[in-house]
């Protein structure tokens, strides 16, 4: 993974949310910019014997199944179908964990897909669970920017979250090292693409990760098509 500026800053975010038991953390950003592969990169930065992770990627469920998803990615068979019930099961899975001095960390991936609103207020109820001095649950949301419309209309959820963060498009410069470390990555030590290359790869692809990595795998490909030694801003044109 490249960690630009601001994915660092981001990922500093999350582990300072998690570590320090916040409650509830926000990260956002535009389709492609990488929100996912640091929910990705958070996760494996946590000692398993110290934390408990559930990620649910697809939260386009009802009350029901979201409740039964959740105890699902925590790893726990849920005994019944009343869901008063699982709930109860769910809090006394919570508060052994923090008997045995473990976190519960629950990342709820691409958020903005949330279409019922109970599912938000299943949500907020999930961060009551707590104890005197700390919250038994630490709830990571992460989607595109609408999910923060979404969350202000609900002010009793939006206002418990404790950290925001937004992920914005890379930089120019960000664009070129990151095109050069995924080079470096795959073992090419040499240039492949122009210094004017760079200039319309982050034109076109507006600094957005996934566009760069779209046009780059196209250009290699028209490259070795024609046997260039390098690919140069005509190629990019061509292709965008």
């Amino acid at each position: 993974m490249y960690y630009s500026v601001k994915h660092k800053e981001a990922l500093l975010n999350l582990l300072y949310a998690v570590n320090e038991n916040k409650g509830a953390a926000l990260l956002t950003g535009d389709i492609g910019c990488g929100k996912t592969l640091l929910a990705r990169a958070l996760i494996s930065r946590l000692d398993p014997d110290e934390f408990e992770v559930a990620l649910v990627a697809n939260p386009r469920l009802d009350e029901n199944d979201f409740i039964n998803e959740i105890m699902y990615q925590f790893g726990q068979e849920t005994e019944t179908s009343n869901r008063l019930s699982i709930i109860h099961q769910f809090n006394e899975y919570l508060y052994a964990n923090a008997n045995e001095s473990r976190k519960s960390i629950l990342i709820i991936d691409e958020a903005q897909l949330i279409k019922n609103d109970m599912i938000l207020e299943e949500i907020r109820l999930l961060l009551n669970f707590q104890l005197n001095d700390r919250f038994l649950l630490t709830l990571i949301l992460i989607g595109q920017p609408e999910l923060e419309n979404k969350l202000r209309k609900m002010p009793q959820l939006d206002q418990r979250i404790g950290i925001r963060f937004h992920i914005d498009h890379l930089s120019f410069e960000d664009t070129r090292n990151y095109i050069r470390f995924r080079l470096q990555q795959a073992g090419r030590t040499e240039p492949v693409f122009s210094d004017k290359a760079m200039s319309h790869i982050y034109k076109y692809s507006e600094g957005i990760p996934r566009k760069i990595n779209t046009i780059c795998d196209l250009c290699l490909v028209m490259g070795v098509a024609r046997n260039l030694d390098i690919i140069d801003e005509n190629v990019v044109r061509e292709l965008t």
